[in-house]
């Protein structure tokens, strides 16, 4: 939903991050992971990132550093979810950074996962396969940050190519792959095995926009950040965006940006309410009130599963 030209109003410029450290969201245990991807490397031939399409720029440095000496697919999944009107700037600005092999994809519809698989074979077919060269089998390293759909593509290709179900975890919140697993098959012909990995987040990024932009998409857990400041953000990316199906969602009325008085519309929408103590000249009362961070959380919600309108977080 976006409001006629003559409707448009002016939306917050800036966002005000409140001296947020952005350093604190981002838990230790992540160099583990990426250092046991490094020991599995010499029996692996090629690498897939998987990574959000509505945040392209958010993908993990240290990959390329530590892994890059294999051939490689990027993989931006959830296309469904993201305004691809400016799907070839995208496609420069990656191609710009090194990046040749780019597939846009839908996991859990399948749309474009068929293209994997040939990819995959003419890029282990075109490299040197070290001591790999003997084997029928390909070995491929499935990497990306948190939550962005590596489970999803390995059970969408099982679909595809085996007939079967699942065989990775799929979740809505970082940190449901929890280590390197074994080898999973995915195809007959050729025989292939994917390796799902733990997600792993760059341990610096380069701010906290930037990190906010990651949360929002769910590779952050949200209580790191904070549901309240997360939907405050999500709410001014929709305004400024022109992204309006929240108003009649929640019965709104009209656009607001205000995050105070669209959480309270949200809350009684869908009677999400707590009691809340008050202090009184005559003691504490227990009163009724709207359940603002549930509002919260029902925004971030629904965004996530594209119900709020396509956006690009770039």
């Amino acid at each position: 939903m976006r409001l006629a030209a003559g409707a448009l109003r002016a939306w917050r410029e800036r966002f005000d991050f409140g001296g947020r450290d952005v350093a604190a969201w981002f838990p230790g245990h992540m160099a583990k992971g990426l250092r046991r991807m490094k020991e599995l490397l010499r029996k692996v031939d090629c690498l897939i990132e998987v990574h959000d399409a509505r945040i392209s720029f958010g993908r993990n440095p240290a990959f390329q550093e530590a892994l890059g000496i294999r051939p490689h697919l990027l993989v931006l999944n959830k296309m469904d979810l993201a305004d691809l009107t400016h799907k070839a700037k995208i496609l420069e600005r990656l191609e710009q950074d090194g990046l040749k092999n780019i597939l846009f994809a839908d996991c859990v519809k399948d749309e474009n996962v068929k293209k994997v698989i040939p990819l995959i074979t003419d890029l282990v077919r075109s490299s040197q396969r070290y001591q790999r060269a003997e084997n029928v089998e390909y070995c491929i390293m499935v990497i990306g940050v948190p939550n962005v759909g590596k489970s999803s593509l390995i059970n969408s290709m099982r679909r595809l190519h085996l007939k079967r179900g699942k065989a990775s975890r799929v979740g809505g919140e970082p940190g449901i792959t929890k280590a390197v697993l074994t080898r999973i098959q995915v195809s007959e012909r050729p025989i292939m095995y994917l390796l799902d990995t733990p997600g792993v987040l760059a341990p610096r990024i380069e701010s906290v926009e930037a990190g906010m932009k990651l949360a929002l998409c769910g590779a952050i857990r949200d209580h790191l950040v904070g549901e309240d400041v997360m939907a405050d953000y999500l709410l001014y990316t929709l305004n400024k965006q022109q992204q309006f199906s929240y108003v009649e969602r929640y019965g709104l009325g009209e656009p607001s940006d205000d995050i105070e008085s669209v959480l309270k519309r949200v809350a009684l929408k869908l009677g999400k309410k707590h009691k809340v103590k008050v202090l009184t000249g005559t003691g504490d009362v227990n009163v009724i009130a709207p359940d603002y961070p549930a509002a919260a959380y029902e925004l971030l919600r629904t965004f996530r599963k594209g119900e709020l309108g396509q956006v690009l977080l770039d």
